[in-house]
Order: structure tokens, then sequence, then C-alpha cells
């Protein structure tokens, strides 16, 4: 049967009807993004407990999901509540060295225009903690801040939980299912989505291996120094540590920067140094390693596809920025090798392994 030409309006059906699917899974993209990396760093243990329990999948995926809970989301919950306990008195360190006068005479050396605009906003911060959390008014009533975000973080674990469900027990239905109708030959998406998954796998194991072994290198750091607060500070160092390169040690510049300002000027020296050389030595050496074992990709490219993504799409962007790039030099890597005539007529694509074989040419 020869293939029919698509009517013109029924592209535009499918078209229109794919931006309102994108906009229906924007606002849980985070969630499910999650969920398909932690399906596949579990799928061998749902394998497992498939044979224990007679080939159930579902049984064995709502074990798994449980364990999340039980091994993940619930010490993640008591070490947030202990951070936010604990940080109070970090955060009231950090408010009264800026209201300080110390930091008002150091900012006397400005010019007139820059010291006026930094007077209003150090007059701007607040002064104590009550007043750094703030109230969230809702119909009927006033809570705190920290209740909303309990709640919001509540809300998004349950959305990643049901979609880790579904995705263990019909992710593989789901894969042959789009390699099926996907326009791509057969094989080509999922050896696409093989790759995405192997991608977003490294760059989350990665990151947060890296941000911890960052975190305590710079809690280490806080406790020679004798900062205030320091379990605070290494929570803060932990999720700075998230911004490749700069984000944990320039959380140990600031804490260097307030321990000067208090009148502790050798200790803030040692804490500099520290900052730069161990805890960013960490970032440099920790990561490139780890990131390596997973991806076949240069560590440059990967580096500015962090920042990249980081900025285009804020947090998720660790994990879609170099998903994306990845991606991208794959298509270019499988054009090269299944539909270019001679291969001399493309270029071997830069950060990809040169060592996947090409396909023997057709008579």
């Amino acid at each position: 049967m020869s293939e029919r030409p698509v009517p013109p309006f029924f592209l535009f059906l499918l078209i229109a009807a794919a931006v309102l699917v994108g906009l229906v899974i924007a606002p849980m993209i985070r969630e499910l993004l999650l969920a398909v990396v932690l399906a596949s760093v579990l799928r061998p243990v749902h394998t497992r407990l498939m044979a224990w329990f007679g080939g159930r999948s579902v049984v064995a995926a709502g074990v798994i999901t449980l364990l999340v809970v039980v091994i993940i989301l619930g010490p993640l919950a008591m070490l947030v509540a202990k951070i936010i306990r604990d940080g109070a008195d970090g955060v009231q360190f950090v408010l009264n060295t800026l209201h300080s006068p110390q930091v008002a005479n150091l900012v006397g050396w400005l010019p007139e225009s820059a010291r006026d605009t930094a007077l209003d906003a150090i007059g701007n911060l607040p002064r104590t903690v009550d007043e750094a959390m703030g109230q969230v008014s809702v119909p009927g009533k006033t809570v705190s801040a920290s209740v909303v975000a309990t709640g919001s973080f509540l809300y998004h674990s349950v959305l990643m939980l049901i979609a880790l469900f579904f995705t263990l027990t019909h992710g593989d239905a789901l894969v042959t299912w789009l390699d099926k109708v996907s326009p791509l030959a057969p094989g080509q998406t999922r050896e696409l989505l093989a790759n995405a998954k192997k991608v977003s796998f490294s760059i989350v194991v990665s990151t947060i291996i890296t941000s911890a072994v960052q975190a305590l290198a710079a809690l280490v750091g806080y406790l020679i120094a004798q900062v205030p607060s320091p379990l605070f500070f290494a929570s803060v160092t932990f999720i700075a540590a998230f911004i490749p390169a700069i984000g944990a040690g320039l959380v140990a510049l600031v804490a260097a920067a307030l321990l000067a300002i208090t009148g502790h000027p050798y200790m803030a020296i040692f804490l500099a140094g520290w900052g730069l050389i161990v805890v960013g030595l960490a970032d440099n050496v920790v990561k490139p390693l780890l990131i390596r074992r997973g991806m076949e990709i240069h560590g440059a490219v990967v580096f500015f596809a962090l920042l990249g993504g980081l900025a285009a799409f804020g947090a998720i962007g660790l994990v879609a920025g170099p998903l994306i790039v990845s991606m991208f030099l794959s298509l270019l890597a499988m054009y090269h090798r299944d539909f270019s005539p001679q291969k001399h007529q493309v270029p071997e694509v830069p950060g990809v392994a040169e060592d996947q074989p090409a396909p023997s040419s057709s008579p």
C-alpha cells in the first residue's frame, strides 16, 4: 500500500495536541524526571523482587515505592527539619553581622551612590529569624512559610512516588510503544532513550555524591574555623554545591567574610583558603571521575551543559542541560552511523565515543 500524504489540518491537530500535552506535563516535569531516574537505578531491584513474588510487577513496584519512602524520603524529611531547627542560630548570626557597625563602616568606604544603595538594602533586610521566615496568608488564616514549604514538599513527593510506581510497572512497555510509534527506524528511539537514562543517572548520582563530599569537606573547615552553626553552613554548602565549580566555594568565602567582619581575621584567612583549595578541589576531582564513568562526553562539554542548563531551566537544568546536549550529540552520531553513505563525508562527533560499529553497507 502506497504511503498517503498527510492532510495539513491533521498535522495542525497533531502539533496542537503535542503542545497541549507539553503544557499538561510541564508543571510535573521535575517529578517525572526524578521518577524516571530512580526507576532506572532501581530496575535491577525491581527485577529481583518480581522473581521473589512470582512475576507480580505491581507488588514489586509497591514494595520499592514503600522502601523509597522509608529509606530516602523519611530520613530526608527528618534532616530538613533538623536543619531548619538548628539553622535558626546560623541565620541569626548572618543577620546580626549584616546589621553590625563593622559592616556599616565597610559600606562607608563606598562611593556615595553605591553607599546609599547598600545602606538601603541592608536596612530592608530582616533583623530576626521570625522576620526572615515571614508570614504567608491563606484564605481564612495565616501560616508560616515553613508550613507552606512542608506542604509543597509532601505534594511533590507524592507526585514523584506515583510516577515512580507507574514507571516501574509500565516502563518497559512504554519504551516499546515509543519505539514502535516513533518516526525513527526501529531500535533508534530505544537507543536514544537508553542513552538518556544513562546520562541522567550519571549526572544525578555524580552531582549528589560530589555535593556531599564538598559539604563534608566544608564542614571540617567550619569546625576548625569555629564558624557559628557549622551544620547550617554545611547544609547551605551542600545545596550551593549543585551549582558547578562556584557554589560550594562561594559559601565558604561568605562564611570567611563573616568571620573577618566579626573580628576573626586569621580564621577567616584559613577558611577562605580551605574553601578555595580543599572544597573546590573536591568538585574538580570527584565529579569528573564519577561523571565519566557513565557518560561518553568530554568533561568540558558536561561542565558548560550543566551551567547552561542551570541558567536556562533552573535546578532541573542540572539534568536537562547535559541530557539535551547528549541527545544532540547522539543524534549526530546516529546520523553519521546510519544515514551517511560514506564515513568520511561526516566528521566524527567531538566528545562521543567512536567505537560504535558501523553497519555494513547494502549492495
